[in-house]
């Protein structure tokens, strides 16, 4: 078992200084003063130390992305200290542009692989695409015949590399997802790409007007790509809908325009934007391409799961969000979108999984995936089978 002791509790609510025992993955008891014989114990003392719940991704390409340059361009896989390193305990892993090369098949081996060393992960089904290219023939079999599975995505509109669907091949797929999370007791999400296109959330407008599939299905990303998007995806969440902001970046990104999103969250709270309806997601070791006017590349990143948490700690620092409000878009609200019911949360029953954090700079300092201690005073600990 593991005892937190002195801990400094945000649940990401503040809850006062706290005492928090785990056992077999979970949390047994938070009390002010717990006592038991320290032999059976691993004990940390967390008296100068914020506790928090650890960080939910949702939005990671973990065995790879890209080759929109060719096939000098395809990522790596994640490696697995990375998301120690970045405090992720919980990953939602998808496919990207690619959906021959990266296939479903690999991309659940790879999420696979990544639970056995440590931290909890999940996967999208399909790609780009539409229509989208399951596993089990269809939408809806995926999700009840494949326990990972929680929707679909990332599925790309308004954006030169997808499948330029119709609105009403798009219609096709949310009512099929719909039905698949109903009948499986799953989030059922279609996790959203979209580009730079001219469209932009037309489709979902239209979606919310034209049919009865409720917003809490969709969760848009990129929506800090540029300035249009961003007041385009504000009026959208103003209206009841999620939005994600992407936190990995290159600097061609931020001098066409995109919105960092520390400030972005910001702005959305100040315009009336419900905190819970926003998501903060990394990207990552998905490519970051650089296109001209004409589509044609020229340059390329990779996204980092590293870049999740210090978003959040600029929109503390620097644009003055309260903590408590800035941690629920990489905690409690992914893990209420997604149905993610052990996930989010400080509070006994729930999964140990729990970040330490500096106070002085809202550093990571201890990372603790289903009661394992990963990485402690900033020292990994823990690290992939061929890290």
């Amino acid at each position: 078992m593991l005892l937190i002791k002195n801990a400094d509790i945000h649940s990401p609510s503040p809850e006062g200084r706290c005492d928090l025992l785990a056992g077999g993955g979970k949390i047994l008891r938070m009390h002010p003063d717990i006592r038991i014989p320290r032999r059976y114990l691993e004990v940390i003392d967390a008296r100068n130390l914020i506790a928090v719940p650890g960080f939910i991704d949702g939005h990671v390409h973990i065995m790879g992305g890209g080759g929109e340059g060719g096939p000098a361009t395809r990522t790596p896989e994640l490696a697995f200290s990375d998301a120690v390193l970045g405090g992720v305990t919980t990953i939602v892993g998808c496919l990207g542009t690619d959906g021959v090369t990266r296939t479903m098949a690999g991309l659940l081996a790879k999420a696979q692989g990544l639970e056995a060393e440590g931290i909890t992960t999940f996967a999208l089904t399909g790609h780009y695409a539409v229509p989208v290219h399951t596993l089990t023939g269809s939408i809806e079999g995926d999700l009840l015949c494949i326990e990972k599975i929680l929707g679909v995505g990332e599925v790309a509109m308004s954006d030169h590399r997808s499948s330029q669907p119709t609105f009403e091949d798009f219609a096709r797929l949310a009512g099929e997802t719909r039905r698949g999370g109903i009948l499986s007791g799953k989030a059922g999400v279609v996790n959203i790409h979209l580009g730079d296109g001219r469209r932009g959330l037309e489709y979902l407008r239209r979606l919310l007007l034209e049919t009865e599939v409720p917003a809490r299905q969709f969760l848009p990303t990129h929506i800090n790509r540029n300035p249009t998007l961003f007041e385009e995806g504000t009026a959208y969440a103003l209206a009841g809908g999620f939005v994600d902001f992407t936190t990995s970046t290159v600097p061609a990104f931020v001098e066409a325009g995109e919105i960092k999103p520390s400030e972005g969250l910001r702005r959305m709270l100040d315009a009336g934007v419900d905190p819970g309806h926003i998501t903060f997601t990394s990207d990552g070791q998905g490519s970051l391409p650089d296109f001209d006017v004409n589509g044609r590349i020229q340059g390329v990143g990779v996204g980092r799961v590293t870049s999740l948490f210090p978003e959040v700690r600029d929109a503390v620092q620097k644009e003055g969000v309260p903590l408590a409000t800035a941690l629920r878009v990489i905690t409690s609200n992914p893990a209420r979108i997604f149905k993610l019911h052990a996930k989010g949360q400080l509070a006994p029953g729930m999964d140990a999984d729990i970040v330490l954090l500096d106070p002085r700079d809202l550093s990571i300092h201890t990372m603790i995936a289903k009661g394992r201690v990963l990485m402690k005073a900033g020292k990994v600990l823990v690290k992939g089978t061929f890290e």
